[in-house]
């Protein structure tokens, strides 16, 4: 019996050995591992400990990053360390860089190293902290928080460029110089005296146009159209278009230098002995128009012998049955002919003609041109199918009848001939009743058949008739109209010409306003429907913006005629978004596919010559204090915005 419990003994005590030996087998652990060591081979080890040490590197070099990452998320002490209550400090809307004051130093350059760096994906990194502007009434548009670390990085921000199109660094303006949350807006500036901003508006203008122009001087020196996404030309006619149309804003902005050397391309390159098709319309209004004003500005009769030699070799277009003149013209051939699908021109075309060709037969004494573009108008007064003064769209060259009829726009094809109706009035000196009782007519027939307002916030708008139906369509061409019945206002026409013309320009405003980039579609359809959640809607085909100045030419009217503060501050946002969604980091500004993607506007790719020649020199008189600068008492703008003289009695 003794052998059993023995073994019942032992198994007893060598459970206890097993369990009091447990806490040395720490001892035995590490002989066991470094004798594994030991048996791998040399390589073995050294690979393992690179491995290690690469490990211990990267842990290092990443502890700024994640502490950086942390002390974002527990409350920003750098931010305190600044002194600035985050939760007090104004917000910073994407505006364009404060310009250069007058006799002062320019700011120093920021160094590349500290552009802010792409996502990984397609367009620029999402906007915060979107402007909301006060009237604006679109639902998509909102304003987002930023956390500290955000508002950090948007102040170091300098250059976000897409495609490459730039967004220039934000900083504040006299919007947001307040250290409260408050904004001002418009209105409430509308008191201050001009000059008390501390943006020199007008020399923003100038660094736009700085800019466009190295653009083009650099990619497309003496062709018509600069492209500056590719950092290339576009041609058109093949005569340098975009620097006849920017002589004269060269000469108004007082860039000399710039002039100069546009004037030494002019007198030694262009030349109009080419056999190419030009449109008569086009080639008038921007060429002859921008030689004529120029000459008129500078008194160099070196642009008045181009403008009589381009003048007269336009003139075959006028021999037609009719009289009505082609819409295309070869001028090196001396031939004329309308386009290959139609033999009708536009009525906009044939009738914005006249300030142009009228004005060569005065400095010229010759009356042939001012006969053609007179039989024009006399054609167009007597014709059949006109409602209220309204015309159709199209004029047959061959029966001189209109042509389409029972389609009335102020937009595309139509819009400029009741602006010429004014202004050659004027340009007359008021003597040549005609055009006014015929402008006044057509005034009356928008008012009857065109106008309307829109729901929920009863903008007033043009919309446009196709036999008898009306759409509440309306072109960006068709804001023009608030300056021209400005300007007639200004002339003594009826005063509710005045108030139409304001809110007009209301809904001009709106038209940016109400889109995520600030910049107006081509064409808008405003909602007329009760129950409707915002005014404009807009369709994917209509969201392209071309830099087109018609708004910022009625800005320029209404707040010469008024001084209301308003206006200067609608056209220094509608600048702003220019640089932030246009501007090619390489030098010029390209027009946009889609205004309502602030991520992706989509560039297009193309600079078209009236940026320069119209858009910027409307901006430029907008902002300008000089109050005699291109006299409205003197001066006539053609509707290319080149100020031509109003004849004096003696005429």
């Amino acid at each position: 019996m003794h052998p059993p419990s023995r073994k019942d003994y032992v198994s007893v005590t060598f459970t206890e050995q097993r369990s009091g030996n447990y806490n040395n087998s720490k001892q035995w652990r590490r002989q066991s591992c470094w004798r594994k060591w030991k048996q791998l081979s040399r390589l073995q080890r050294s690979l393992i400990l690179f491995t290690l040490v690469l490990l211990l590197i990267c842990g290092i070099t990443s502890y700024p990053t994640v502490t950086k990452q942390l002390g974002g998320l527990t409350g920003g002490d750098e931010e305190k360390e600044k002194g600035g209550d985050s939760d007090l400090r104004p917000v910073v809307p994407h505006v364009l860089p404060e310009p250069v004051k007058e006799g002062a130093p320019p700011p120093p350059e920021v160094s590349s190293q500290k552009q802010k760096r792409l996502p990984n994906k397609r367009g620029p990194p999402a906007l915060q902290n979107r402007l909301l502007r006060k009237g604006n009434a679109s639902d998509s548009v909102v304003e987002e928080y930023k956390g500290p670390e955000s508002k950090k990085e948007e102040e170091d921000q300098v250059v976000i460029s897409w495609r490459g199109a730039v967004i220039e660094a934000d900083q504040a303006t006299e919007d947001t110089k307040n250290e409260g949350n408050k904004e001002d807006s418009p209105t409430d500036r509308a008191d201050k005296p001009p000059g008390e901003s501390e943006v020199n508006r007008p020399e923003a203008v100038r660094e736009a146009f700085r800019h466009a122009w190295k653009g083009y001087k650099d990619f497309a020196w003496g062709h018509d159209e600069l492209r500056p996404i590719s950092k290339s030309y576009g041609e058109w006619f093949g005569l340098g278009l975009t620097l006849i149309d920017a002589l004269d804003t060269m000469w108004i902005l007082g860039l000399k230098d710039e002039f100069e050397e546009a004037k030494a391309w002019v007198a030694t390159e262009l030349s109009f002995n080419k056999n190419v098709d030009v449109n008569l319309f086009e080639s008038t209004i921007r060429i002859l128009g921008g030689l004529l004003s120029t000459y008129h500005l500078t008194g160099d009769t070196l642009f008045l012998d181009k403008a009589k030699d381009i003048g007269s070799r336009l003139m075959p277009a006028f021999k037609t049955p009719s009289k009505i003149p082609y819409s295309d013209v070869n001028i090196g051939k001396g031939t004329a002919h309308p386009p290959r699908w139609t033999s009708d021109s536009t009525v906009a075309e044939v009738t914005t003609i006249q300030l142009e060709f009228r004005e060569l037969s005065r400095l010229t004494q010759d009356p042939q041109y001012q006969d053609a573009v007179g039989q024009v108008m006399a054609q167009v007064n007597k014709l059949e199918g006109k409602l209220d003064g309204l015309v159709p769209m199209f004029i047959n060259t061959n029966s001189g009848q209109f042509a389409h009829q029972g389609i009335y726009t102020l937009g595309a094809r139509a819009d400029s001939y009741y602006e010429y109706l004014l202004k050659q009035w004027l340009q007359g000196g008021k003597k040549e009743n005609q055009f006014l009782e015929d402008y006044l007519q057509a005034m009356e027939g928008v008012k009857k058949n065109l106008l309307q307002k829109s729901s929920p916030n009863g903008l007033t708008f043009v919309g446009e008739l196709s036999h008898g139906q009306f759409s509440p369509k309306m072109d960006h061409l068709v804001c023009f109209l608030p300056g021209t019945l400005a300007l007639g206002a200004y002339n003594g026409l009826p005063a509710d010409h005045m108030e139409l013309a304001k809110q007009l320009m209301d809904t001009c405003y709106q038209m940016y306003a109400q889109m995520e980039t600030g910049l107006s579609p081509e064409i808008v359809h405003f909602n007329m429907h009760q129950g409707s959640t915002r005014d404009v809607d807009v369709k994917l085909a209509d969201r392209h913006n071309l830099l087109r100045p018609e708004t910022v030419e009625s800005l320029f009217y209404l707040y010469r005629f008024t001084k209301d503060m308003k206006y200067r501050d609608w056209g220094w946002e509608i600048l702003q978004n220019f640089n932030k969604y246009t501007k090619v980091s390489s030098g010029g500004f390209t027009s946009i596919n889609n205004v309502r993607d602030p991520d992706y506007p989509s560039p297009r790719d193309k600079m078209e010559s009236f940026f320069l020649g119209e858009t910027l020199k409307y901006l430029y008189l907008l902002f300008s204090d000089e109050p005699h600068l291109i006299n409205l008492d003197q001066y006539v703008f053609n509707t290319e915005a080149h100020p031509l003289p109003i004849w004096p009695d003696t005429q």
